[in-house]
């Protein structure tokens, strides 16, 4: 190729690299509007309706005492403000976890230029957006796309300290990482991803930071999370009350680890490379401590609640405590990725990306339908079908709580409302004469329910069962069981995903 060639070539690549950002910019839009934006004004699930809970009623409510792990977060601030100016607005509560999110992709962008390399940076931030977890946190009303957020943060922040060796960029990320554990309690895995890099960062001596002053800012941290730490372990000691989950199982911990998209990701680069006999290696480029850092985020998260679930005795190994993780799974597949096709030149991996976030918009975007929901729980669609019937104030409506902590003694037939274990009565209000019942049965449960049925429910022509699907089912089988509603016919009032309505009505003389 003579100099005019490569002339003409490098200009036609410098006049095409505005374009495909653009292109690149409006597919990321595209895949936000449709993945975090769309879902934003659907029902709230049961959890989300704890938030509106606290942020309602606050941290103090006494009934939070029956789930005092609950309120235990620096988040409720942000939906405190949406109730106050909106009120119970779905989306003006789920707005805070958005930009939480949108913040955290940019900053795992620029933690992926740090330390695998700029050309793989949007690479990274579409990965991220394949991953069901990511899109989840970004719609919903809860603390985990904050944790997110200040997980990425203190993990620039570090690398920004131990590459600078100032002691103020030191101060900046011990402050982040003081945050993260205000976030969740659950998160507590992840400082072990700030010690390991940090280790690994000391140990190889590529660093201006000191030893003397890395255990003075790790000093500071450990001191600020002194408080957090007592009030985690003293939680701990009722925690099997709050176990919603079976042991995970070794399928459970492989699922987590996204084993699809990091080989995915590998084969896809190794064969878009065309350089299939060649193993060049970029990774060999990564600065001091990269790789330590991208294997810990990826692993520590699962592997130690993993670890603790076994131990204990007590499950916390539930997908949603696993998202911190999510960006390093990401981060792993960009640099196996980069492996595997080591001399792509940044326009490349940019035409890459561009299809491989088209990928994410085509197959994630659910396009079979136009309306999404945040989580297959319409529990606004089942209270505006109860509205609907006009039932007058003494129709029995039975309401089983969504919350495994609703069981005796915490539980009992006169429960005071409001009150967090039926946060859902309080999010979508409901006509009828509410009969308060546990999350699962009990010889208390179907004493209370027994006598219900005798005293009360077949004097009625009608009554309602409605909560959770699965409660919903059980509770209909047994009463369909007693003899004082013999004949009764029992029928679902509409479809609302995992919530159920169900109305029995007295058969005609």
């Amino acid at each position: 190729m003579n100099a005019d060639e490569r002339y003409l070539q490098t200009d036609s690549t410098s006049r095409a690299r505005p374009f495909l950002n653009w292109l690149l910019a409006s597919v990321l839009a595209l895949c936000i509007v449709r993945l975090w934006l769309m879902p934003i004004a659907s029902s709230f699930w049961v959890d989300e309706m704890g938030t509106v809970f606290v942020a309602r009623y606050g941290a103090a409510h006494q009934s939070l005492r029956a789930a005092p792990q609950v309120p235990e977060s620096i988040y409720y601030a942000l939906p405190r403000i949406t109730e106050r100016v909106a009120g119970s607005s779905e989306a003006g509560y789920r707005v805070w976890s958005i930009l939480a999110m949108g913040a955290a992709l940019l900053l795992i962008a620029r933690v992926t230029s740090s330390i695998i390399h700029p050309k793989c940076a949007w690479f990274v931030v579409f990965a991220c957006l394949s991953l069901r977890g990511i899109d989840y946190q970004a719609a919903d009303a809860r603390p985990y796309a904050l944790g997110t957020c200040v997980a990425a943060a203190g993990v620039l922040l570090i690398i920004r300290w131990f590459d600078s060796g100032r002691v103020r960029d030191g101060a900046a990320f011990a402050v982040a990482a003081a945050l993260l554990w205000r976030v969740h309690l659950v998160f507590w895995p992840f400082y072990l991803v700030f010690l390991v890099y940090a280790m690994d960062r000391l140990a190889c001596g590529r660093t201006p930071v000191a030893w003397r002053q890395a255990v003075m800012i790790f000093g500071v941290l450990g001191v600020a999370l002194l408080p957090v730490a007592a009030r985690a372990v003293a939680l701990n000691r009722e925690a099997a009350a709050h176990v919603i989950a079976a042991p995970p199982t070794l399928g459970a911990l492989s699922r987590s680890l996204k084993l699809g998209l990091i080989a995915g990701a590998y084969a896809g680069a190794w064969i878009l490379s065309g350089r299939r006999g060649r193993r060049a290696n970029i990774a060999a480029d990564h600065p001091p401590g990269a790789r330590a850092l991208i294997v810990s985020w990826w692993l520590c998260q699962p592997l130690c609640l993993f670890a603790f679930s076994w131990i204990t005795g007590n499950s916390i190994f539930i997908y949603r405590y696993l998202y911190l993780s999510l960006p390093g799974a990401a981060l792993v597949a960009a640099s196996a990725a980069a492996a595997a096709a080591a001399r792509a030149s940044a326009t490349q991996w940019k035409t890459a990306s561009l299809g491989f976030g088209l990928g994410v918009l085509l197959l994630l975007g659910n396009w079979s339908q136009w309306r999404l929901m945040h989580h297959n729980s319409d529990w606004r669609g089942a209270a505006h079908a109860m509205q609907s019937l006009a039932l007058g104030p003494d129709v029995p409506v039975i309401c089983p709580s969504p919350f495994v902590e609703a069981r005796p003694p915490v539980w009992n037939p006169n429960y005071s409302l409001p009150g967090f274990l039926y946060s859902h009565l309080s999010a979508y209000p409901i006509p009828g004469r509410i009969f308060l019942f546990p999350f699962e049965t009990s010889p208390q449960a179907e004493q209370f329910a027994g006598k219900l049925a005798a005293e009360t429910l077949a004097v009625h022509d009608r009554f309602f069962i409605y909560g959770d699907g699965i409660n919903v089912i059980f509770w209909r089988e047994w009463f369909l069981k007693r003899r004082e509603l013999a004949g009764w016919r029992a029928k679902s009032v509409g479809s609302f995903g995992d919530v159920g309505v169900v109305v029995f009505e007295k058969p005609f003389p």
